[in-house]
């Protein structure tokens, strides 16, 4: 057996789910929403099923969708993509992930990577030989100090893992902390690979800068159109970048799930030519119900961390009132009828600070549930 899996158990996500189901609570931890995704892109899914063709599209990708996700960020991120050589569709962002990391990293190869993080990085890197350095982010506002980067790459660093919007801190990365990072990697001879999933999940007035802006040559940008259109069980991502990279990067995809559906290719470029309008409407719609859920939490006595980006919101619990640590909170108030996870999930070492994420892509009704859930779960701690 495979040391690196053989060593992972039961994710919290997981044993969380099942609890929330076997007690009736309301799951705040799963990070999906809970409508289904806008009916006019299902629709579309639906005609290109029944319309076809339904075998094997190119290893690449769609032409259409290549084109469509290029002129996507031409317009949106000032990023000019080559379709046909800087831009390759993918079964989900986390199989770009796992490409882009097989693709690039070498036995003994340091990976830098930032924690918290999403907990599929660390097991990826030791699977393709890497060697994981782990740099610690601060909370509330978690960023890049440019004295601890620095002391986190070495002669042998080689991948630099980021993702901004970061899940679960929900902060943003600001473009001089991509650019610091940006120099640092060229100095060392490091490429990015920039988890860019969240892009379209901004809040009051943040900027999404992507890594491919501020380091063109060096960078593997991640996109999804899951996180884009509320549509996460579709996993079909982008990844985009130097055509040097991308050949590398498509030989390792090539091997894993060489294609994607080409029903929900088609379906994700009509969702793609979408009007800005669009976005803007599901940005405002996630932020109206974050701030429900802070609203209704603060009136309780309960402190959140500034939520920029993703659709997160993290309680701190000491500045709460409460002398728990996360995972034992996330315990108790399952029991109180609410699901959460526990921002220890998030860490590959010990010591995370005492912090709880929820997800507030839910309805009205759910968050409120939710709300009152979580008091009571308060009260009786």
């Amino acid at each position: 057996m495979n040391s690196v899996y053989a060593s992972l158990g039961t994710t919290v996500f997981e044993t969380m789910s099942r609890l929330a189901a076997e007690r009736g609570a309301v799951n705040l931890g799963q990070g999906f929403p809970e409508d289904d995704g806008p009916r006019d892109i299902l629709e579309a899914a639906a005609r290109a099923t029944l319309d076809g063709p339904n075998q094997y599209p190119p290893m690449r990708g769609l032409p259409d969708l290549r084109q469509a996700v290029a002129a996507h960020y031409r317009e949106r991120q000032r990023v000019d993509l080559d379709w046909q050589r800087e831009v390759t569709i993918t079964s989900g962002a986390t199989e770009a992930i796992a490409a882009a990391l097989l693709a690039f990293i070498e036995p003994g190869d340091e990976v830098v990577l930032f924690e918290p993080l999403y907990d599929a990085y660390v097991p990826m890197v030791r699977r393709a030989g890497g060697v994981p350095r782990i740099l610690r982010l601060q909370p509330p506002h978690w960023r890049l100090e440019r004295e601890a980067v620095e002391a986190a790459f070495s002669d042998k660093t080689r991948v630099v893992v980021i993702n901004t919007p970061l899940n679960p801190s929900a902060s943003v990365m600001s473009r001089a902390e991509l650019e610091m990072l940006a120099a640092l990697c060229v100095e060392h001879n490091a490429i990015v690979v920039s988890d860019e999933v969240w892009e379209h999940v901004l809040f009051d007035g943040a900027e999404h800068v992507s890594m491919l802006e501020v380091l063109r040559d060096r960078t593997l940008k991640i996109g999804s159109a899951g996180k884009m259109f509320s549509l996460t069980g579709w996993k079909v991502g982008f990844a985009c970048g130097a055509p040097a990279l991308m050949d590398q990067f498509a030989k390792a995809h090539q091997f894993l799930t060489f294609t994607t559906p080409p029903n929900l290719q088609r379906a994700v470029r009509y969702a793609l030519g979408k009007e800005r309008a669009y976005f803007d409407a599901m940005r405002a719609g996630f932020q109206r119900a974050r701030d429900r859920l802070v609203n209704a939490l603060t009136a309780e006595g309960f402190v959140t961390l500034p939520a920029c980006g993703a659709y997160f919101v993290s309680i701190d619990l000491p500045a709460s009132g409460i002398a728990m640590s996360d995972e034992a909170f996330a315990k108790h108030a399952v029991e109180h009828g609410v699901a959460t996870i526990p921002i220890s999930a998030f860490y590959a070492n010990p010591g995370a600070p005492a912090l709880i994420r929820l997800c507030f892509a839910k309805r009205d009704e759910t968050l409120d549930r939710g709300a009152e859930a979580l008091v009571r779960a308060k009260r009786a701690a």
